[in-house]
């Protein structure tokens, strides 16, 4: 069955802007695995949408969906974890309130005051929302996996 002329560009669009957003999402994953931010979320989901058009995406899916979930889980099964992870989350909090307020430079900086907290309210804001982000994926894992830990194929989540 041929299609119409007019399908094609609709089809290849859809394809190229789900191509596009999948591999934005893959890479921002990437980075945040080792900047503040969810990184297997963000990879997860990349793979989610990749997945819609590729196949060897939607083989990617379920491992990294085990790793984060297993990951998740971990993070919250003792007292000192949760801790540890909620201080990360105040710790993102208040070096984006440090970022939007743009206070002089401390006398210790050795270097130029232009130097001093590089990128100015965009990263502040970027911390803030990665430190919300955070706190609402510590507040799920400890609701969903903290009585009942991750067991992925082995047994029930």
């Amino acid at each position: 069955m041929d299609l119409p002329a007019s399908v094609i560009p609709v089809a290849r669009l859809k394809r190229t802007l789900l191509t596009v957003l999948g591999w934005v999402l893959v890479l921002a994953g990437v980075a945040a695995l080792v900047l503040p931010g969810p990184g297997l979320l963000l990879l997860c989901v990349g793979l989610v949408v990749l997945s819609q058009e590729y196949e060897w995406a939607a083989r990617r899916v379920e491992p990294v969906r085990e790793a984060a979930f297993r990951t998740a889980s971990d993070g919250v099964q003792t007292w000192p974890r949760i801790l540890l992870s909620c201080l990360g989350v105040l710790g993102l909090f208040a070096c984006g309130v440090l970022w939007l307020l743009q206070p002089a430079a401390p006398g210790w900086w050795p270097v130029d005051q232009r130097w001093w907290l590089l990128g100015g309210w965009p990263t502040g804001l970027t911390l803030v929302f990665s430190g919300l982000i955070a706190l609402g994926l510590l507040v799920y894992s400890v609701r969903r996996f903290r009585s009942n830990p991750y067991q992925g194929d082995r047994g029930a989540s």
